[in-house]
């Protein structure tokens, strides 16, 4: 679609995607699992993979499998004798094997996990004395555990920690940004102000490896700094015209968080940063959804002056600005969309007829302003949501300003899922169905006629006949 993004509700680490499925899930749908070796008989088949390796112990299935026994797999790479290898097997009836091998501290680590509790709390525990292990599997496997663990799981590993672990790791110009991401999470959890040094440098350092992972780094910023952190964040990526449109995105991300997951900074301070992004046109649509969410009704004239004053190359803003009003209950948002459908009727019905109404969130917890002491959160909240399922994990490419120029589909239903708390995928996948119609049923008429067109002056009768045969 041109959008290089990957969503998906906001349950776990917020912002880290698991790269694959676990060890753990893997071995959870298997019916069976057993670590294998190859023995001086295990020649494969160069044609079809198979080998047979001998069972040395079974961590699942013992109904289906024995140790000493000789199984075959499929394996295309090498198997000297003694080398072992993790067997997962399905369908019981007719059990198929795939082959996994393993090393001597891997095959510990399989070992481990079946003995662990299911105890989310307890496995991340377990998990993270692999997270930098110099076996990429594990550490990989470590990552993803804590990718699609509840957030509010890992905030509970806070006495376990080790801070001094997470700023060595962090300081590692070399680390990949998805770590990064987790590691400024669990910072923002473990870390205190001291740390806020550190963490301004690489706000506003230049080099790349710095600023990798950046919306997870606002976001640890601003849990560790406060309200008192904001007016930074501003200047650098909100107000700041000349933020490249990934920056400016990721810092609406930490902000997003900020707004579902943490009470750190009231939303009412958190809204009148993202007003700074109305004053860009071209990025202005990205944050009306969260206004609507959060119950900011302030801005009703300043989107419409936006309705009005959208051109061809931003024309997209209109449907976020109707949604918003939709959604606002005071009168004046309803007499804005009479004098909008004057102007630009399509677009008033385009979001009525893709879009539901969008509901206010419910706020992560009572919150004050630190800035404005006794001064009680005053947004509108509605609304039975959950916390865990209003927010979205996204992990972004390399995209900048180019995405202004998307498809009017891609930018509504991104903004639909920000003002739903849905993932981009879901809002896609709903409506899915529909879109794929709206394309498809005119293409394939199209292509009828022609075939039928073709059929008719090339003695169309005989062949419309022999094509019902």
């Amino acid at each position: 679609m041109g959008l290089i993004a990957r969503v998906s509700l906001l349950i776990a680490c917020p912002f880290c995607s698991a790269v694959s499925q676990t060890l753990r899930q893997e071995m959870g749908v298997m019916d069976a699992v057993a670590i294998a070796e190859a023995t001086a008989e295990s020649v494969r088949d160069e044609e079809t993979g198979r080998v047979k390796l001998r069972v040395v112990s079974v961590l699942k299935g013992e109904t289906l499998v024995k140790p000493d026994e000789t199984i075959t797999a499929v394996y295309y790479g090498a198997v000297e004798p003694g080398r072992r290898f993790m067997l997962s097997g399905a369908d019981p009836n007719d059990i198929q094997w795939s082959c996994l091998p393993i090393t001597e501290v891997s095959e510990k680590y399989l070992i481990d996990l079946t003995k662990l509790a299911d105890d989310p709390l307890a496995r991340l525990k377990f998990y993270q004395d692999y997270l930098q292990h110099p076996d990429g599997m594990l550490n990989r496997d470590a990552y993803d555990e804590f990718a699609i663990a509840p957030y509010s799981v890992v905030q509970q590993l806070k006495p376990h920690m080790n801070h001094d672990q997470l700023i060595k790791w962090l300081r590692e110009p070399e680390l990949p940004a998805d770590r990064k991401r987790l590691y400024m999470t669990m910072l923002g959890i473990c870390g205190d102000e001291k740390d806020l040094p550190m963490l301004d440098e690489m706000l506003r350092s230049t080099q790349s490896s710095s600023r990798g992972g950046l919306d997870a780094l606002i976001a640890c910023y601003l849990v560790l700094a406060g309200e008192k952190g904001l007016p930074t964040i501003d200047e650098m990526f909100l107000k700041n015209p000349k933020a490249p449109y990934a920056e400016t995105y990721a810092a609406i991300m930490a902000i997003r968080f900020h707004g579902t997951e943490t009470d750190k900074i009231p939303r009412s301070v958190l809204v009148r940063s993202l007003h700074h992004v109305l004053e860009r046109k071209d990025l202005a649509d990205l944050v009306i959804p969260d206004l609507a969410r959060c119950g900011d009704w302030s801005q009703i004239s300043k989107l419409e002056e936006l309705f009005v004053a959208a051109e061809k190359d931003n024309n997209w803003i209109r449907v976020p600005v109707v949604n918003y009003l939709r959604a606002c209950p005071n009168p004046e948002a309803v007499e804005a969309i009479k004098r909008l459908k004057e102007i630009d009727p399509e677009s008033v019905k385009r979001a009525s007829s893709f879009f539901s109404i969008p509901v206010p969130a419910a706020p992560a917890a009572p919150a004050t302003s630190s800035l404005a002491p006794g001064k009680k959160e005053t947004l509108v909240s509605t609304g039975s949501q959950s916390r865990n399922s209003l927010g979205l994990k996204v992990v972004i490419g390399p995209i900048d300003k180019k995405f202004a120029s998307l498809p009017f589909v891609i930018r509504t239903e991104h903004a639909f899922a920000i003002a739903h708390g849905k993932s981009l995928t879901s809002v896609m996948n709903a409506n899915g169905a529909n879109r794929v119609a709206m394309v498809a049923v005119p293409l394939l008429t199209f292509a009828s006629f022609v075939l039928f067109l073709y059929l008719v002056l090339n003695g169309g009768g005989k062949r419309i006949a022999a094509l019902r045969v």
